[in-house]
Order: structure tokens, then C-alpha cells, then sequence
């Protein structure tokens, strides 16, 4: 196997039943169950599109020395015109979903795309940590799996060390090492698309104490493992919502899960790293993640913007609001956003940085700026096209509504100018389930903490940044 089909993705599931809890009740086939039919439906639109004739040679790749394609957000770039290759693939995705799925299968394929290039850095705790990365790498490209992640710890009491707060195991960490692996207990958190995904990866974040080597862990194991629970925020949507009152809500939700690992053995093949707390701090610089999930972010966050500044200009154009000055200007702020945020894009690929390995990943300042700045850009296109739109958001009535006995006032009372009542009330729900719904609100808070807190990114931002020649020009200027 090397690429799959939607099809194939959900038999996968099928074949492969996990613990699941979601509104009190456990799920084993996430295929079948109502509340996550339409996520998986989600996902295995997109494995259908990287197959299909249109798409298949810009979302494929094959080695010179033979072998099946694999997909593209798989290839360890080692050119420019392969990081072009990847963001054109990467773009397909993201503009079918209109970005609103932040956990596509290309997030994690990159991730393990990066560590492969970059495996030497997991072999310094051994040349068998790094075989691991490799193979696991080959094995997840080779089935087209769709792999997630969980990374953060339970927000438990975050004054203290994982190895210090009251329950020992509140946070994920070793139990026990074993001659087949190690046995870990706790949580972790925030993994999208957990429960409907094939794979699931952990992993550090910076920040981590001295004290906490129990608790530095890398590894990836199946989401049907035994021992590992899933239990999901409240949905949105329980299968149920229509299409047409809910565009994008009954198509796009994603859900999200702590993840519970109930003393489960982690065999050794599947562990990257453990109990060093260097290496857990250093992982995120070091082996290139941040610039190429910085990369796939951008693209996925370009698509969305796009789509949001595409909804603000419809929702004044359909009452010719966009005539005004002032309309016009904050119309204009969101079209430069999106120009700003291509430009980072394409100067992350011009100015791509040698890995000293034979490939080359996408430069790291022009993508963290848009790390820190994409999600301010974003709350600002829903705050205008929330204002723009007014009180047009809250007044729209149900397509039931529309074919019952007051379709005529309705018809009547809910046009705009040059459209009829459902073509407007339609736009309407678009606007409103983007930027207000418990959907929309979800989007948003997502994309405010997407990489973290915004806080640390734009001090490390500055802690990371060379500002010496910023400097030598103000020592320049006191020259007299």
C-alpha cells in the first residue's frame, strides 16, 4: 500500500475499534456512530482527493530508485522546487476544507517527516532511538496513516513540575521499564481528531524541569491500543445538524479528546526518546519541527483566512454596504493580511536553510512571525466580519422556515439587494457559523492557541532572533 482512498482510511477504523468516550457513553466503531461519521467522512474526503486523477501526480511522490508513490506532505525536501512541491500538495488539502481543519493528515506527516530527516538528534540517547524514527517514518508513509498528537499536560496545577504535583501520574510518565518497553500511566492532552485517528504520537514541549525525566517522553503508539482512553469535549454537532442551517459546523467539526493511558506498554521499537530533559527542550529547535510545521500551519492558515476575508466582502456586497469608505478600508486591512501572510510563505521557501543532511527546511523567521501574528490576523478578519455583517447575523430564521406557510414573509422581509431571501439567509449562516457558533468560537480559540502560548512564542521570537545587525545600525546613527 502506499496512497489510500477514503475508503480505505475508514475501513482502517473499522478494522481497528478503540476506547472512546463521548456524552457518557463509549464508542468502539467511530466509523458507525453518528457524532463521528462526519468527521471521518471529513478525512477520508481528503485521502479521496490525493488519489484522484486531477490531483494524484502534485499529491504523490516517488523515489528515484523505484518503489510506490507515496503523498507529498511524506517527502523530505531537497530543493526548493520540492518545498514548492509540498506547499502546491499541502494547498489542495487545505483549500478543500477551506482551512478549517487544522488536523489534516499532512500536520503529522510533517512532523514525522522532519524527525526522520533529523533522526541523529533522537540517536544521541542511542543508534536505536533513531533506527526507530526511521522506521516508524518509513511505516506510516508506506500505509498513509493518519497519525495525530497529543503534547500538552492535563492544565492540572501549573505552578509546579509535572514530578510535583499531587497526583503523581496526572501528567503522562513512566511506571516501569520492562525488557519489552516501557509502561506509562496519566494524561495528556489537547489531540484533535484522536479518536478518528490511525496513529497517535506524544511528545515534549519546552518547558519542561529538572526533576521530570519520568515524564520526557517521545513515542507513537496505534489509537486502538488497550489501555488508551479517549474522552471527548461535548460535540457540536451529533450527526444530526442540517447542511444547509449549519455549513460548515455539519461538515468540518473536529474532535478533540484527553488522552488516558491506563498503564499502557509502549514497546521500545515505537520510543524515540525518554527521561532527559535536554533533549525534551531542545526536540521542538533542533529537529526542525518548528520550521516545517510552521510551513504547513502557514498554508492551512492562508486557506482559511482567505476564506473568512471571502465571506466578509460577500456579507457586504449583498446589502452594498462595501460602497462605504469605512467599509472599504476594514475590507482592504483583511486583503493585506492575506498578502502578508503569502509573502512570509514564499520567503520561508526562497530563503530555505540547509540542514547540513542533503535537505533543506523552510526559513524559521518569516514562519514564527506568522506563528505569532496569524492568530491576531485571524480574531481580527472575525471581529470585522462580525461588525460588517451586524445585526444580519442574528435574525435568520431556519430552512424550515423557509418552506413552511411563512415562506412568503420571509421572501418578502429577508432579501438583499439583488439577491433573493434564501440566497441571503444562506450567505448569513455561512458568516455566522464561521465566526459565532460554538463551531465558529471553537475555530477561533484553536487558531489563538494553535502554537502555543502566544505569549512565550513572541518572547522566544525574540530570544531566538539575531538583532545584532539591528543594533550596529542604531550604534551607526550615534556616530557623529
Amino acid at each position: 500500500m502506499a496512497m489510500r482512498s477514503g475508503r480505505e482510511f475508514i475501513e482502517g477504523l473499522r478494522r481497528a475499534p478503540r476506547e472512546v468516550w463521548i456524552a457518557g457513553r463509549r464508542v468502539d466503531d467511530v466509523t458507525a456512530d453518528p457524532v463521528f461519521a462526519r468527521p471521518v467522512q471529513s478525512i477520508a474526503t481528503l485521502y479521496d482527493l490525493q488519489v484522484a486523477p486531477e490531483h494524484r501526480d502534485a499529491m504523490s511522490h516517488r523515489e528515484d530508485g523505484g518503489g510506490g508513490p507515496y503523498g507529498a506532505s511524506f517527502l523530505i525536501p531537497r530543493s526548493q522546487a520540492d518545498l514548492v512541491k509540498r506547499r502546491l500538495s499541502m494547498k489542495i488539502w487545505a483549500e478543500a476544507s477551506f482551512g478549517l481543519l487544522g488536523r489534516s493528515p499532512d500536520f503529522l506527516n510533517t512532523v514525522l517527516m522532519a524527525w526522520a530527516e533529523n533522526a541523529d538528534f533522537f540517536g544521541q540517547r542511542g543508534p536505536q532511538f533513531a533506527d526507530n524514527v526511521r522506521n516508524y517514518y518509513k511505516h506510516c508513509r508506506t500505509h498513509d496513516l493518519f497519525a495525530t498528537h497529543a503534547i500538552v499536560n492535563p492544565q492540572t496545577d501549573r505552578s509546579k513540575g509535572s514530578h510535583q504535583q499531587s497526583d503523581e501520574y496526572a501528567h503522562l510518565g513512566v511506571v516501569e521499564e520492562t525488557k519489552d518497553g516501557l509502561i506509562v500511566r496519566g494524561a495528556k492532552m489537547l489531540a484533535t481528531h484522536g479518536p478518528t485517528a490511525d496513529e497517535l504520537l506524544v511528545y515534549p514541549q519546552p518547558g519542561i524541569r529538572e526533576g521530570d525525566e519520568r515524564h520526557v517522553l517521545a513515542f507513537a503508539v496505534p489509537a486502538a491500543t488497550r489501555g488508551l482512553r479517549f474522552i471527548c469535549r461535548e460535540p457540536f454537532d451529533t450527526g444530526t445538524q442540517s447542511e444547509w442551517d449549519h455549513p460548515l459546523g455539519a461538515r468540518f467539526e473536529e474532535p478533540d479528546a484527553m488522552c488516558v493511558f491506563d498503564d499502557v506498554l509502549i514497546p521500545w521499537e515505537r520510543i524515540f526518546l525518554y527521561g532527559d530533559v535536554k533533549m525534551g527542550n531542545a526536540l521542538f529547535a533542533q529537529a526542525s519541527i518548528r520550521n516545517h510545521t510552521g510551513h504547513q500551519t502557514a498554508i492551512r492558515g492562508l486557506a482559511k483566512c482567505q476564506f473568512v476575508t471571502g465571506v466578509a466582502i460577500a456579507m457586504t456586497r449583498v446589502v452594498k454596504s462595501d460602497g462605504f469608505l469605512h467599509v472599504q478600508e476594514q475590507l482592504g486591512e483583511l486583503l493585506g493580511y492575506l498578502q502578508l501572510i503569502e509573502a512570509a510563505i514564499l520567503m520561508s521557501e526562497q530563503k530555505a536553510e540547509p540542514t547540513g543532511r542533503g535537505a533543506l527546511r523552510p526559513a524559521y523567521a518569516p514562519l514564527q512571525a506568522l506563528r505569532y501574528h496569524l492568530p491576531k490576523m485571524y480574531e481580527r478578519m472575525v471581529q470585522v466580519t462580525q461588525v460588517l455583517s451586524a445585526g444580519g447575523l442574528l435574525i435568520n430564521p431556519m430552512e424550515a422556515d423557509l418552506r413552511s406557510a411563512i415562506g412568503p414573509d420571509i421572501a418578502r422581509y429577508y432579501r438583499g439587494a439583488g439577491v433573493d431571501a434564501e440566497e441571503r439567509i444562506h450567505l448569513s449562516k455561512l458568516a455566522w457559523d464561521v465566526t459565532g457558533t460554538q463551531f465558529g468560537q471553537r475555530m477561533l480559540q484553536y487558531e489563538r492557541y494553535y502554537a502555543g502560548d502566544p505569549v512565550r512564542v513572541g518572547a522566544n521570537y525574540y530570544l531566538d532572533h539575531d538583532v545584532a545587525p539591528l543594533l550596529a545600525q542604531v550604534r551607526r546613527a550615534l556616530k557623529t
